[in-house]
């Protein structure tokens, strides 16, 4: 028997006890272990106690140190509701996830257009599979990134497409939205674009909440090559457990803008939305890591 079975068999009967128990059960469970990594195991408090210093000089060490307390609540929050995305029904997720102003989306696709979604990692962005549950007349597709275990995998694709979205692998993103392309499939694409790419892949740098770093451009890009509408999504936390997501229509007409003027237009908005917001952004990936590293025509 291979380690991935037996990982498999370990783990997936706690993921699916924990996945079919009410929220307020799981709440509890969230501030034990916010409690346990907050005061033993202290996963990346550094490193998210330097992003905020960047992000925020103007900030004493108490307004700080608030925000990265709060910031590790909703991790932890974030990590048991998407636990929760293995059982959640539809009922619930209708509840617990809010789109103020669908009507952007839907004249959008009513104007025939292919869509880029664009968003960051704030708040909960695993209940965006609710999303086609929300819109008629065509595929929302999400990438994953590939798990080594195939039957984890296996059932993170399942769950996650059980709403009527398609999902695929990340390195797979290109070639998904060609083949939709060339098929005359009408598609959105849920883009995540706030990573950080690889410095020898990076095409633009700019700054980003103050601090001049490598900028993924992939969304504008494959937003004019396959001449998609780009919208912009913001989410907020309402209350514990329930989220409202609002958009933006940049533009239907991609190709009428510079280079960089739309992924210009996602960090202007994204920035507004942290500001606002700061503890529901993902500090605990290294964004700023290749501050350091900005080649001389971009300084």
């Amino acid at each position: 028997m291979s380690m991935q079975v037996v990982g498999f068999a370990l783990i997936y009967p706690l993921i699916w006890i924990l996945s079919r128990m009410p929220m307020w059960f799981l709440h509890i469970v969230s501030d034990l272990f916010f409690l346990l990594n907050y005061h033993v195991i202290k996963y990346r408090k550094k490193v998210v106690l330097d992003n905020l210093k960047l992000a925020f000089p103007e900030k004493d060490e108490k307004e700080l140190e608030k925000i990265r307390r709060k910031f590790f609540k909703h991790l932890i929050d974030f990590f048991i509701e998407s636990i929760k995305t293995f059982a959640i029904s539809e009922k619930e997720i209708r509840k617990r996830m809010k789109y103020t102003n669908i009507e952007v989306l839907e004249e959008v696709v009513k104007n025939g257009k292919n869509v880029a979604l664009v968003g960051p990692h704030q708040a909960n962005w695993e209940w965006l599979i609710g999303l086609p549950l929300h819109l008629d007349g065509i595929q929302c597709h999400a990438a994953y990134t590939r798990i080594k275990n195939p039957y984890f995998e296996r059932i993170i694709k399942t769950s996650r497409s059980k709403f009527g979205g398609v999902m695929y692998r990340t390195t797979d993103t290109i070639k998904n939205i060609y083949r939709n392309y060339k098929e005359n499939t009408q598609s959105l694409y849920c883009l995540l674009s706030d990573q950080s790419p690889q410095v020898q892949k990076t095409h633009y740098w700019s700054e980003f909440m103050g601090v001049k770093v490598p900028i993924h451009t992939g969304a504008e890009m494959l937003s004019k090559k396959y001449d998609m509408a780009y919208v912009v999504w913001s989410t907020r936390q309402v209350k514990r457990g329930y989220y409202e997501i609002s958009f933006e229509l940049i533009t239907e007409e991609p190709k009428q803008f510079k280079d960089y003027e739309l992924t210009d237009r996602f960090l202007e908005i994204t920035e507004k939305n942290i500001r606002k917001y700061p503890e529901m952004y993902l500090w605990s990936h290294k964004r700023f890591k290749h501050r350091d590293k900005v080649p001389k025509e971009w300084q």
